[in-house]
């Protein structure tokens, strides 16, 4: 039978109410926010490190935790409840060998040595059997936590910012291994982090958690692409977030006047009234530069706009640009050989164009018209 973990929890804290509600199967679900939201105070229920005030945990058929009203009180300790769990700093026991880490939970005995050892070459550790955490590198260390927490024999196992302290190489291959084990065993995983790029390689799902409750829970595609919220938007760190207002609507998309340009936006599910001023976001890559000379055909007739280039900056795997469209600045991230042939320097002026698919409206961000400012400036393209 496939696992299954409900969660549903209430705590009052002393800068914090926590309210988490979820559920999830045989997967890897990212508890993402900031530092102080909750994600660790919610591992630690789970694992029954920490009481909450109400609430029902339960993995398939068996309760872990129950506080509610016309129901008697469960909870299991965490010995009992036996859920992996590896921690931020890996806590293994400096005195013990990496086998002797391992085979902690199962017990003493030839067996448990030998189910200790096997895992352990499940990590690519087995050579290093006898050594202790101190002759380990970081990653080698992690390693041995992540066995010892499979040891455990659960289907539920916790990652606190597990691997934030390792180099991205390393990360990466210890992400490869989970990815690959969680599938292999059908684990129920749930990994906190605040590092995108970290539950971009690991989740499933992704979980957008903010001031003890979760914002958004959904699939990393979608939660990323249509944020549910501004406070999701901010928080996933997207950028080119514009307001503007809406013209009219029809069919097959959005019109909205921004600094006095028309542009075409994608229609989202609850489309919005025109008068109504939205919040909406163009992803950087999704924004092209334009050659005068070769006019792309899915931007004829609109989404194109006059720009100067007012900052270049290498990244890891692109090239970012800063362009100052009227009075607001819009990133454009491009790979490092597109515009080899195009003038990009400081202080060019430059067409920007991006197809109405990349202008997505975030839901609740509207206002009405005469309560926001919307510029009205000088165009070189069409004018609302």
């Amino acid at each position: 039978m496939q696992p299954r973990l409900r969660v549903e929890l209430r705590r009052r804290l002393d800068q914090l109410q926590l309210d988490i509600r979820f559920e999830m199967g045989s997967e890897i679900l990212v508890l993402f926010g900031p530092s102080g939201a909750g994600k660790t105070q919610t591992l630690q229920a789970i694992a029954g490190l920490m009481t909450p005030d109400e609430g029902l945990i339960c993995l398939n058929d068996t309760i872990l935790f129950r506080r509610q009203s016309g129901s008697p009180a469960i909870n299991l300790p965490p010995r009992r409840r036996r859920i992996g769990y590896v921690f931020q700093h890996n806590a293994l026991f400096p005195h013990m060998t990496a086998l002797d880490n391992v085979a902690f939970p199962l017990g003493n005995g030839a067996q448990a040595r030998r189910r200790a050892y096997d895992l352990l070459e499940r990590m690519h550790l087995a050579h290093l059997a006898w050594r202790k955490p101190h002759e380990l590198s970081g990653g080698q260390q992690q390693r041995v936590a992540i066995a010892r927490a499979l040891a455990t024999e659960s289907p539920v196992i916790l990652f606190d910012e597990s691997f934030s302290a390792l180099d991205q190489p390393v990360r990466d291959r210890l992400h490869a291994d989970l990815r690959a084990l969680q599938a292999e065993r059908d684990l129920v995983v749930i990994y906190v982090t605040h590092n995108l790029n970290d539950a971009f390689a690991i989740g499933h799902r992704i979980a957008i958690v903010r001031e003890g409750r979760i914002e958004q829970i959904g699939s990393l595609p979608e939660v990323c692409r249509y944020p549910i919220n501004v406070r999701v938007a901010q928080l996933l760190g997207l950028t080119n977030i514009i307001r503007a207002r809406v013209i009219r609507r029809d069919l097959e998309g959005v019109w909205l006047d921004w600094q006095g340009w028309q542009i075409a936006a994608a229609l989202p599910a609850q489309p919005p009234t025109p008068g109504t001023v939205v919040t909406a976001f163009i992803r950087p890559e999704e924004i092209r530069l334009v050659y005068p000379d070769r006019p792309l055909h899915r931007f004829a007739g609109h989404n194109l706009l006059p720009g100067r280039i007012i900052e270049r900056r290498p990244g890891w795997r692109l090239y970012y640009l800063q362009v100052a469209v009227g009075e607001t600045a819009l990133e454009i991230a491009h790979p490092y050989a597109a515009y080899a042939d195009l003038e990009t320097g400081l202080g060019c002026h430059v067409q920007i164009g991006f197809r109405p698919e990349s202008v997505i409206i975030i839901p609740d961000g509207g206002t009405t018209e005469a309560s926001a400012q919307v510029a009205d400036h000088p165009s070189l393209c069409h004018r609302a």
